[in-house]
């Protein structure tokens, strides 16, 4: 097959991250699928869950150069996007890169910023670039965003608007750690401490091979079918305002392709399109809490019957 993702090499990139976020699989490999996608990734849980240590992990395997913004009510755009000083000595104004200025972006909290900051992201996270003072200035490759975001009923949160939520490819939610990975983690035996001792098993390199092998993952004509199928379910059913609109069509399509090729193959089946559909649409069909957005997801895939591969 074209892919070029090996099962030992997953098995050690999975393993690692299970050291810093013990317990969470399936969140681990839907976080890497959306990094094999080029997606950016929204986790929205309670403080303390281990939102930002899977963030920082997945930053020290991929050991691409990381900022990390804290998102506050008084951050200002340019506080992200950088700003022009003026130079005295050579009687002009330079530009100072901004933080999203770097391969891996960590967004603490995001929805702590006032929606004017929480939208200097929109360009960043679409396009690859940024324009600033009416000149436009391409971001690195890769590029990514991580952001987290703490639950809209906290007090000091703003909700994040429609357009910004379609940015992200997944929305995800780590929840409680079972009783024996909470065990480990009071033993010693995983969590943020074990960050430094993480060496790149993912580098940029690595990481272009496998996205590019993502691109080559088909997508037979039955499979159009179903995902067809799944979206003409979300535009029709009163439980949602809005249908899925092409982008969150791409979205799937793309995330499913990664599913498979993490699972070791070059084609779609079904069965990826379901793993990944709630994480996928989930944030798209509803402007509540992971929870309550996965559920209409759910209830949508229910309803609509499975075609073969």
């Amino acid at each position: 097959m074209n892919a070029k993702v090996s099962p030992q090499q997953l098995e050690e990139v999975e393993a690692a991250l299970s050291t810093v976020l013990a317990g969470k699989p399936r969140q681990i490999r839907l976080a890497l699928c959306c990094l094999l996608c080029r997606g950016h990734v929204l986790i929205e849980d309670l403080p303390g869950l281990g939102k930002t240590t899977l963030a920082q992990g997945l930053a020290r395997l991929i050991g691409a150069d990381m900022q990390r913004v804290q998102f506050t009510s008084d951050l200002l755009p340019a506080d992200i996007l950088g700003v022009s000083v003026f130079d005295p000595r050579e009687g002009n104004f330079r530009f100072h890169p901004g933080p999203v200025f770097h391969s891996l972006v960590l967004a603490d909290e995001i929805n702590r910023a006032t929606p004017k900051t929480q939208s200097a992201l929109l360009e960043a996270m679409e396009e690859r670039q940024v324009t600033v003072e009416g000149e436009t200035r391409r971001l690195p490759e890769p590029f990514f965003v991580i952001a987290t975001q703490n639950p809209l009923q906290q007090s000091g949160t703003f909700p994040l608007p429609e357009s910004q939520l379609d940015r992200f490819l997944m929305r995800l939610s780590l929840g409680y750690p079972e009783p024996a990975a909470e065990r480990k983690i009071l033993k010693g035996n995983a969590g943020r401490q074990h960050i430094e001792a993480l060496r790149p098993l993912l580098p940029v390199s690595v990481l272009k091979e496998w996205q590019a092998a993502v691109d080559r993952v088909r997508l037979s004509d039955p499979l159009l079918d179903y995902l067809q199928a799944l979206v003409a379910a979300t535009r029709s059913s009163p439980e949602v305002a809005y249908g899925l609109s092409t982008r969150g069509v791409l979205a799937l399509a793309s995330a499913a392709r990664g599913w498979a090729l993490l699972a070791g193959r070059d084609y779609v089946l079904p069965e990826d399109v379901q793993a990944v559909w709630a994480p996928v649409v989930g944030h798209r069909l509803s402007e509540g809490s992971v929870v309550e957005g996965e559920a209409v997801a759910r209830h949508l895939l229910g309803q609509v019957a499975v075609v073969p591969a």
